[in-house]
């Protein structure tokens, strides 16, 4: 359910929340062995054998959790998004930089390649976070290579499927769509979602298994980048029209909370300029310990 809830958020990666509670090598392993050996496996040993192998039981638990809380909460959150994003990006922002730390730490050791991969991640993560969105487009061509694309930023902890959508100019199609409940939409998107899912899974099950400690790192690295995305004080830049027909934020750049509070309120956020400083460190604390309290549970728990 939580990785359902980060995935709504333009920023947050189901993907980092998979990794602090435990479950991202098993989540992998259980994706890429959608193969050619499983209908070897189905025919030697039928249902129950695929069922096992492809980790049946984890994944439906998994999956259903996400759709749930998606239906769930996809309201709640785009309000939060619209009239509350200071606090809301406080929060996330304290539990993406403590995953950072805690990814991190997982690294067995620390050479000259591995820090030049955390180095490439956070860059590459960083310029994901500024970069211009795009125009989007209905075709369902291009909403099927959306769902490719973003499900693959979805795997990688730190790069969100959301906002990659954003930045492609497909989040506000797609959420529309969702909200519309347009079948076709959400079946190209979702078969767009399953090349991209079983393709990049393979990738990254490979990866670990034979660079674990450079992946780590390049994973490291996108945590760090991509805390600029989830920055607390923000100045707009630019604006879309939503489902609904209510001008909403699309697109800011990372600003001080000095320089938040000495903005014209016409030209900032809905909420005004004022940076609830005091919030803005109690919810980052409160989101630091969510992750380092989802480690000891998801360690207990493996």
């Amino acid at each position: 359910m939580a990785m359902g809830i980060a995935e709504i958020i333009p920023g947050v990666s189901g993907g980092t929340i998979a990794f602090i509670t435990g479950i991202y090598e098993r989540f992998i392993g259980a994706l890429q062995s959608f193969d050619l050996d499983l209908l070897k496996t189905l025919k030697k040993e039928g249902v129950k054998g695929g069922w096992q192998k492809v980790d049946g039981n984890f994944l439906a638990a998994l999956a259903s959790g996400m759709f749930v809380s998606i239906l769930l909460f996809i309201n709640i959150i785009t309000f939060l998004i619209e009239h509350h994003p200071v606090v809301l990006w406080a929060f996330f922002f304290g539990l993406i930089l403590a995953s950072a730390i805690y990814v991190g730490r997982q690294i067995s050791n620390w050479n000259i390649l591995n820090v030049v991969a955390l180095l490439i991640g956070s860059a590459v993560a960083y310029y994901v976070t500024i970069a211009a969105p795009a125009n989007g487009n209905e075709a369902l061509w291009f909403v099927f290579v959306s769902g490719m694309i973003a499900i693959c930023a979805m795997l990688l902890p730190g790069l969100s499927g959301s906002f990659i959508l954003l930045l492609m100019g497909m989040y506000g199609i797609v959420l529309g769509g969702v909200k519309a409940l347009d079948f076709v939409l959400i079946a190209t998107f979702a078969m767009g979602c399953i090349v991209g899912i079983l393709s990049f899974s393979k990738f990254l099950n490979w990866a670990f298994k034979n660079h674990k400690s450079l992946t780590l790192a390049v994973l490291t690295g996108f945590l760090i980048g991509s805390l600029n995305r989830v920055w607390p004080w923000q100045e707009v830049l630019s604006r879309r029209v939503n489902s609904k027909g209510e001008e909403v934020v699309e697109f800011t750049r990372s600003i001080l909370p000095g320089q938040l509070a000495g903005l014209d309120a016409s030209a900032n956020l809905p909420y005004g300029n004022d940076p609830q400083f005091l919030a803005v460190i109690g919810l980052m604390v409160v989101g630091f310990a969510v992750v380092f309290m989802l480690e000891r549970f998801g360690g207990k728990e493996s």
